[in-house]
């Protein structure tokens, strides 16, 4: 006789049949194969601690606690990477509880330090964004500077820029139409004077339809996300920049918008996350930087500092 689930609408699921109808669901829902990679990673890992063959039932908050201490000890795993397996999976539960295959609990990631957010220094940005000789170079070299200002002017994620096509671009109302993020949502995202410049001398040598790929090969094909980052990782070096991660400009990107005044909640909206909570992050993140100059900028500082000839001197 078949055991009733949780919810009493279905049998009993095994942990690997409850996770393929989780992809199922994430794929219809239209995530990018990074995340749905991502989620597949999570319950690998998963799966080496807790046999999937086994009912969701089975699956309790003391497996999950078990789970945390097996990554600290079997794979000497420090906090941020324990968190990283743990929110993929606390997703895959919840669908699981959601679903009635498993009881609910409630999950928490781990406490762990913030981490500094990896960001490019103005001498490293003056070697990257330095204009090559338009006589001299080739088309690679050009396009990748191209591609290294718009990773700055804009904070994209990698898949969005390979995604964005010549139509995209709106340079009569300054806008940038983005059809690929990673929430799977279409934005439209201002475009800087400076950048627009820049795209329209790019584009009078790239040519192309409104329906070509923006930042193409040498053949006029659409860039892969894994083909920009090794294009670009070599255009680092070749520039004597170490720093090679494309994600190491949205971070960039988000800090010189919070310096220069720019408000979070336009930050969150260009950037694409769906809460603040990045956002804030970000803040603290960059909360010494924050301070630098704090007095400069301060309105009590600026009105004291010019009122100080009007100083009246009292009677001794």
């Amino acid at each position: 006789m078949n055991k009733i689930c949780l919810n009493t609408r279905e049998e009993y699921v095994k942990a690997d049949e409850a996770f393929e109808k989780f992809l199922r669901m994430k794929k219809r829902n239209n995530l990018s194969p990074e995340t749905i990679h991502y989620y597949n990673d999570c319950f690998r890992y998963f799966g080496e601690f807790f046999s999937t063959s086994q009912s969701c039932d089975k699956i309790t908050q003391d497996t999950y606690f078990d789970y945390i201490e097996f990554l600290q000890t079997n794979k000497n795993a420090n906090a941020i990477t324990i968190n990283s397996y743990l929110r993929g999976l606390r997703t895959i539960l919840y669908f699981f509880m959601d679903e009635g295959y498993t009881k609910p609990f409630k999950i928490k990631l781990i406490k762990q330090e913030k981490q500094i957010k990896e960001t490019y220094t103005e001498q490293e940005l003056e070697k990257l964004l330095r204009k090559p000789n338009l006589k001299k170079c080739n088309f690679t070299e050009y396009r990748n500077w191209v591609m290294s200002n718009y990773f700055l002017a804009t904070g994209n994620r990698v898949r969005t820029v390979v995604n964005v096509k010549i139509g995209h671009l709106d340079f009569e109302n300054d806008l940038i139409f983005l059809g690929k993020t990673k929430n799977g949502r279409q934005q439209l995202i201002p475009m800087s004077k400076s950048l627009a410049d820049i795209l329209l001398e790019y584009l009078s040598f790239r040519k192309g339809t409104n329906d070509d790929y923006l930042f193409c090969t040498t053949y006029g094909k659409q860039l892969t996300r894994d083909g920009a980052i090794t294009l670009m990782r070599k255009y680092h070096l070749s520039r004597g920049v170490e720093k090679t991660s494309l994600h190491v400009y949205r971070h960039t990107f988000a800090k010189n918008w919070i310096l220069n005044g720019g408000d979070i909640f336009r930050l969150q909206k260009i950037l694409g996350h769906s809460s603040m909570d990045m956002v804030k992050n970000y803040v603290e993140m960059f909360n010494d930087d924050l301070k630098k100059d704090f007095e400069e900028f301060n309105p009590l500082d600026n009105i004291l500092r010019d009122k100080k000839r009007d100083i009246i001197k009292m009677k001794k």
